[in-house]
């Protein structure tokens, strides 16, 4: 086994990968490692071709994505460490003993380079990503995870080999970037961050500024079910339980305030079951770890008090349903003004149904364990 495994993705870079290479080689010959260097290539150039004559070892892609030809790269790599760079002559080879220090001193499992923290020169990373893109996304991460990082974006990175057999990594694409560390956070690993210069990169950018972002914003919140739909859930259902507490109670002729909070009550226990669910998937597929409320849910006798809750609450609008039937009947069949009544037998009965498909539904995930 080698002391490093250089990864690097191409697709079309043969005039970046004739500069890219040899300073790579001679970064590490100076370092005194053993190593090597794996393109995972997936060109229509001679990229593969000028990088077997530096000494490189090529892979062909055969899916496609950024992810991919890293996941793939992975595989391959017999280096203790590896270290991940683009190919296009944006990351400095000069940097990878920053990169690799932290790990070789004991101190972390995972470097990041940090841009926004070193040096970029003009031009080389558009405004858009800069001052808006990279660093709104950055702060989303590190809200929602904790993660402490300045430019989660960045390439150029470092991992154990024993850090990395840890990472259920499966993205292909650029969200890539966001689920490494987002499951290094969650694997607790020791991270670090280390400034590193960012230059003009050699040939175009197949960056997609819009697609990319909205990839990485996708999985943070995939990612984050408690965000996603419990928190929201609990404030629709909040207010929906409100509004209708506030017209029965203190001002019976708003119904129009009467109806919104019907809706939001029967919207937010929708979202609301939606973010159990997958809270509770997640911890069936060792994704998170088990919590109170995952444990209150995961009980074999959720099903049964589900089915007694629901049904319960089924069963009082329906006998609500029903006097108002009777008064409607009384009055010969004629006009009846009962709104607030109606709305109610709505609501529970809807609300009802609701809650014993959602206690059938949870308790599939725990069929196996039942039977």
């Amino acid at each position: 086994m080698v002391d490093v495994s250089v990864v690097l993705p191409t697709m079309d870079e043969e005039e970046a990968i004739k500069a890219i290479l040899p300073k790579i080689k001679e970064v590490l010959s100076k370092m005194g490692v053993s190593y090597e260097i794996i393109v995972v290539d997936k060109s229509r150039d001679n990229t593969p071709k000028i990088s077997q004559e530096f000494g490189a070892r090529v892979i062909r892609q055969e899916g496609k994505g950024y992810g991919d030809a890293y996941i793939l790269g992975f595989k391959n790599a017999r280096g203790n460490i590896i270290v991940m760079m683009d190919p296009d002559g944006s990351y400095d080879p000069e940097d990878i003993p920053k990169i690799l220090e932290p790990i070789l001193n004991g101190r972390a499992d995972f470097v990041m380079g940090s841009r926004l923290r070193g040096r970029i020169d003009e031009g080389a990373m558009p405004r858009l990503h800069r001052h808006i893109g990279n660093p709104l996304l950055t702060h989303i991460l590190n809200f929602l995870f904790k993660a402490n990082i300045s430019d989660a974006h960045c390439g150029m990175r470092a991992i154990t080999k024993e850090a990395l057999e840890k990472l259920p990594l499966k993205c292909k694409g650029m969200e890539f970037a966001s689920e490494m560390v987002i499951e290094a956070i969650k694997a607790g690993l020791r991270i670090e961050e280390v400034p590193i210069r960012y230059h003009k990169r050699i040939g175009e950018s197949k960056l997609s500024s819009f697609r990319d972002g909205w990839r990485h914003l996708r999985l943070m919140l995939l990612y984050s079910p408690s965000y996603l739909f419990l928190l929201p859930g609990i404030l629709l259902l909040g207010m929906g339980v409100l509004l209708m507490g506030y017209t029965y109670l203190i001002k019976p002729e708003r119904l129009h305030t009467l109806v919104l909070g019907s809706a939001l009550t029967l919207l937010g226990f929708q979202v609301l079951s939606l973010g159990i669910s997958a809270k509770v998937y997640a911890t069936k597929e060792d994704l998170e770890k088990p919590n109170k409320l995952t444990r209150f849910f995961m009980r074999y006798s959720v099903l049964e008090e589900g089915l007694m809750a629901g049904g319960s609450m089924f069963l009082i609008g329906i006998i609500i349903g029903l006097y108002i039937f009777l008064k409607w009947r009384a009055s010969g069949y004629g006009e009846l003004f009962m709104l607030r009544e109606a709305v109610l037998v709505l609501t529970l009965t809807t609300l009802g149904i609701s809650v014993m498909f959602f206690s059938f539904f949870v308790s599939i995930y725990m069929l196996k364990e039942e039977l």
